[in-house]
């Protein structure tokens, strides 16, 4: 077993977190899916159009892959124009900097066969610039990380080219980006390298240490979404299962003190249910035995076995078995292409006021208004 395949960069949130979790999730299988190849896909076609911007030789990969569409090639088109971006904005303080694309890494300075590939990155003097491309859906990645004080994957990835660069440029900040154009989110953070390096010594390599032997202590939390044992792992039932010594009967008489403990652990718990519950299906249908439980057909709707008989039946019957509808944005946006939709629709969209929700003090957006007159009808 390869320890550097369970002390990677990407995956540094949760073993940071929680130490011991790195080598139990070593000794699982890695289970492929689609999202992670259409994943792989959208970063050879961003590297691809990225070296062709910067006027390097580079193989088309387009027909070789899978999930190619559309959307990934406008989503890659915007990647490599943001870094253009980005080096334009350094060539203006720094003649001559560093562009590295698909670089590899070394942080095994800090953690032990440390390493990884860092998306693009500019390194120039005063500022070394680290761009992670993230081309997924689900989650809503911050730049600034769970903590605020930076996302640790792109640390891991700084913290190499600094060990690699750094006596070659004066660099005294580093700017982390997050660029995921599917989400609409292109998110920055910025630190020193001071405050990088402290970060090394006295938060990433003694957590490295510990996950290096699968020493530590289990800790349960937002880092446990992509974890292989998050399904059976019993500190996370633990914390979750704490929330079930409140009365949830009687609402009315949790304090604002418990409303407020309950509140950041509701999708935490939520999320620990689902994993728990398709796990158990798994299983079950594996052949497992739960006491009391047992295996059932669930509900179904009805479908079309022919459609297109469906159509022509309907329609010799004198009827339109059509309905039209207009295209939503996400949609209308991948017809068109992000350029055209723009061109054909500018000053027929409108993003209406969002409705309030109940966030950390730690989120960015500003806080919402709850005036009297915001809510009151004329």
């Amino acid at each position: 077993m390869a320890s550097h395949a369970y002390l990677a960069a990407s995956a540094s949130e949760r073993w940071i977190s929680c130490p011991p979790s790195a080598k139990l999730c070593a000794q699982m299988e890695d289970q492929g899916s689609p999202y992670a190849q259409e994943g792989t896909d959208a970063h050879s076609l961003c590297q691809y159009l990225l070296e062709q911007a910067l006027g390097r030789h580079s193989r088309d990969p387009t027909d070789a892959l899978t999930f190619y569409n559309a959307e990934m090639q406008e989503a890659a088109e915007g990647y490599a124009a943001f870094v253009m971006e980005q080096l334009a904005e350094v060539k203006q303080h720094c003649p001559d900097p560093l562009v590295c694309v698909e670089q590899t890494v070394d942080f095994s300075k800090w953690v032990e066969h440390g390493f990884g590939t860092a998306d693009a990155a500019i390194v120039a003097d005063g500022m070394l610039y680290v761009t992670d491309m993230k081309y997924g859906l689900g989650v809503l990645v911050s730049a600034a990380g769970e903590d605020g004080c930076g996302n640790t994957q792109l640390k891991c990835y700084a913290l190499g080219l600094l060990d690699t660069f750094g006596t070659l440029y004066d660099i005294r900040r580093v700017r982390l980006t997050i660029y995921q154009p599917r989400r609409q989110n292109v998110d920055s953070y910025e630190l020193s390298t001071e405050e990088l390096l402290y970060w090394a010594e006295n938060v990433l390599k003694p957590a490295a240490k510990l996950a290096y032997v699968g020493d530590g202590n289990f800790s349960a939390g937002t880092h446990c979404r992509f974890c292989k044992v998050r399904a059976t792992c019993r500190a996370r039932a633990e914390y979750s299962m704490q929330l079930a010594k409140y009365d949830f009967e009687d609402p009315p008489l949790l304090t604002e003190a418990e409303i407020a403990e309950i509140l950041p652990r509701i999708d935490t718990l939520q999320a620990w249910a689902d994993d728990l519950r398709s796990y158990a299906l798994k299983q079950a249908l594996a052949g497992t035995q739960y006491p009391g439980f047992k295996l059932a057909e669930g509900r179904s709707n009805r479908r079309y076995t022919n459609e297109e008989a469906v159509a022509r039946a309907v329609l010799e019957a004198g009827y339109d078995p059509y309905e039209r509808k207009l295209l939503g944005i996400s949609a209308m946006t991948k017809q068109l292409g992000q350029k055209k939709f723009n061109e054909i629709l500018k000053g027929l969209i409108e993003k209406p006021q969002g409705k309030p929700v109940l966030v950390p003090d730690s989120d960015r957006r500003p806080e919402y208004s709850t005036a009297s007159s915001d809510f009151t009808e004329e």
